[in-house]
């Protein structure tokens, strides 16, 4: 049985990846903030006996630690960094600071930790668990507007840190190469969650769909790639 290690699980994409990991028999663990205020990955823990929930802030590097400690000796066929945050919203909180000319530089620090050296810190806590399973890969759930080629101004302290988390898994991809570990940044696409809203056009099952198809299909030949969902490769 494989297995994959979900952050950010408590709602959304990542509820949705556990979801559908479990119902294609993987043992599934899946952390989040705070499990007891999530009902729906609650209700999930009650009806697959393989999900294995763990209470993890991934801002907090100690507490990365000491589940790893929990979880020494077992191997993770894909560790899978969702868990990130947005910040503020100029449009729909008018809040602009992470706008030019009035930005939030605790803030912008706060998103770095938790969306770009979070997942670095997952992967050297978790690396002898993934180089020890049978797939061997780590994803980070990215954006597209972390794209230098794409960019177009504003939402400034979001953007450079899924820049840097892009940066991250292509650095990791040949710094893991010797142990036989695959990288891969995602772009999940504009889905329907509380981040995304509700104009967003995909559906979360769709999208997390094809989005598991490519990461089954990745391979040492493709590792460190920046991808869209669908399989489309995302230009840097």
């Amino acid at each position: 049985m494989p297995t994959a290690l979900i952050t950010g699980a408590s709602r959304g994409l990542g509820l949705e990846l556990a979801r559908q990991y479990c119902a294609d028999g993987w043992r599934v663990i899946a952390t989040a903030r705070s499990p007891d205020a999530a009902p729906e990955l609650q209700a999930l823990d009650q009806q697959y006996p393989s999900l294995h929930v763990h209470a993890l802030d991934v801002a907090d590097f100690a507490a990365i630690d000491a589940l790893a400690r929990a979880l020494k000796g077992q191997p993770i066929d894909v560790l899978l960094n969702n868990a990130g945050v947005f910040g503020p919203k100029a449009k729909a909180e008018n809040d602009p600071r992470q706008e030019f000319g009035h930005m939030d530089y605790d803030m912008w620090a706060g998103l770095f930790r938790t969306n770009a050296m979070a997942p670095m810190k997952m992967a050297e806590a978790f690396v002898d668990n993934v180089a020890a399973s049978t797939q061997k890969k780590i994803v980070t759930i990215t954006s597209s507007v972390g794209s230098i080629t794409q960019a177009n101004g504003r939402t400034i302290a979001y953007r450079t840190s899924k820049s840097a988390a892009n940066m991250l898994m292509r650095n990791l991809s040949f710094d893991l190469k010797p142990r036989g570990i695959i990288t891969a940044a995602f772009c999940p696409g504009w889905v329907k969650t509380r981040m995304g809203g509700d104009a967003a056009p995909l559906e979360a099952p769709d999208a997390m769909e094809s989005l598991r198809r490519v990461i089954d299909d990745l391979t040492p030949d493709t590792s460190g790639q920046f991808w869209l969902y669908d399989g489309e490769i995302i230009p840097w």
